[in-house]
């Protein structure tokens, strides 16, 4: 038995991570599962959602465990970190093992976050080697890396030839609007390629609902932003005008489950992701890739795990940023090169039968990366954790008597 403690979604990383986390480690353990209230909508899937349900805690015990009744359970326990600060998403439960799961990008960490993990979770699994290293670098030991997956049902290389807009070179964009995700980036590239070639268009799933987040891109240095309208479309369109985008040549996607982003991806030619900071390997980049298409990626932070010079054209020039709150530096990432980028999505466009080659391995590549493989990582951990304090107690039989008395009283 494994407690899951984890968020659901359809259409954001955090979400779409837990809910193939709890269907594929349900295949292999039985589970409890411990999460938001949600209804179809949210998971966006009907199969999705009873398996979700089906796997829930029962309601007595959900009720006796937010309510601080329920304080032990006797099994492992596998739960979310919301960020940096490395404290548990959901209640604060305790079990036979705790590992905790977690992807940030704010990479100065306090003393105290450090503190909340070893107080929190025997093991802090991370999303990224680099976000391991982060940890480590600051005095947490005791973490490994298990990176997500994609659904090989979904997402395969398979009839990834475009069916429509054929004639024209479709550049691709995902990621919620904000300067960490280095849409800015994305907007003064594409600017000249559109200024030189006449068949170019720009596809965007660019969907915030962090307003603050958004307004995170106001710190741009390549373009000029401001938010004139509530309406989703009409504000990336007046941002995109802003900048010298022709509208008519773009295609501005509204927030859907990330399965039936399949048909965008699909339909066209390169992926572009000039990404400031990845704490995890970054999802959409990964379905993408997936889906057997090239991309131009910035090679640092979480992307490191996914991309290299033979499934990725690779943005390599970078210089360090300092990311500051309230006049204090929280972050370094690193800023991708404008001028690099440009090069490279020049050269996708003169070179398009040459895409085909990066796009091969990069599905390739991807078909071993799946939520089954993640979750049969998670649960090696957590039997490798349960086989050595076995062993442990069976060698020192004090030391269980000594935990069983610590939780007894």
């Amino acid at each position: 038995m494994i407690y899951l403690i984890l968020p659901r979604g359809n259409n954001f990383g955090w979400g779409v991570c837990g809910k193939y986390l709890v269907r594929e480690i349900s295949d292999i353990r039985e589970i409890k599962y411990l999460t938001d209230d949600f209804t179809v909508n949210d998971i966006g899937d009907e199969f999705d959602y009873h398996v979700l349900k089906n796997q829930l805690v029962d309601e007595i015990e959900a009720k006796e465990i937010r309510n601080g009744v329920t304080r032990q359970v006797n099994y492992p326990i596998l739960q979310a970190i919301g960020n940096q600060t490395l404290v548990p998403w959901g209640p604060d439960i305790h079990g036979s093992f705790k590992a905790g799961y977690t992807f940030f990008e704010e990479n100065m960490l306090n003393q105290e976050y450090i503190e909340n993990g070893k107080r929190h979770f025997d093991i802090v699994i991370t999303g990224s080697s680099w976000c391991e290293e982060v940890l480590r670098n600051h005095g947490l030991k005791n973490t490994t890396t298990v990176i997500q997956g994609i659904d090989p049902q979904i997402f395969h290389p398979s009839h990834s030839e475009k069916e429509i807009f054929k004639e024209n070179f479709l550049v691709f964009s995902g990621g919620k609007f904000e300067i960490r995700k280095g849409q800015d980036i994305v907007i003064r590239a594409y600017k000249v390629l559109q200024d030189r070639h006449k068949d170019v268009m720009l596809v965007n799933s660019w969907f915030n609902i962090w307003g603050e987040s958004m307004k995170t891109m106001s710190a741009s240095p390549y373009i000029k932003f401001d938010i004139t309208s509530q309406d989703y479309v009409t504000t990336i369109n007046w941002i995109l005008e802003n900048n010298g985008i022709d509208v008519t040549r773009v295609i501005t996607c509204l927030p859907r489950p990330n399965a039936l982003m399949v048909k965008i991806y699909k339909n066209t030619d390169i992926g572009i992701f000039p990404n400031r900071c990845e704490g995890g390997t970054n999802l959409v980049l990964m379905e993408y890739m997936a889906c057997g298409k090239p991309v131009v990626a910035s090679y640092s932070s979480g992307h490191k795990d996914v991309i290299n010079k033979n499934n990725s054209i690779l943005i390599e020039n970078m210089k360090p940023i300092n990311i500051n709150r309230n006049g204090n530096r929280i972050a370094v990432w690193d800023d991708s090169d404008l001028e690099e980028t440009i090069e490279h999505l020049e050269w996708a466009y003169q070179h398009r039968d040459k895409l085909r080659s990066y796009g091969l391995q990069a599905g390739n590549d991807l078909k071993k990366l799946t939520w089954k493989r993640s979750a049969e990582k998670f649960v090696n951990i957590i039997d490798e954790h349960t086989i050595n304090t076995i062993e442990s107690e069976q060698t020192h039989p004090l030391n269980k008597t000594q935990k069983e008395f610590v939780v007894s009283s």
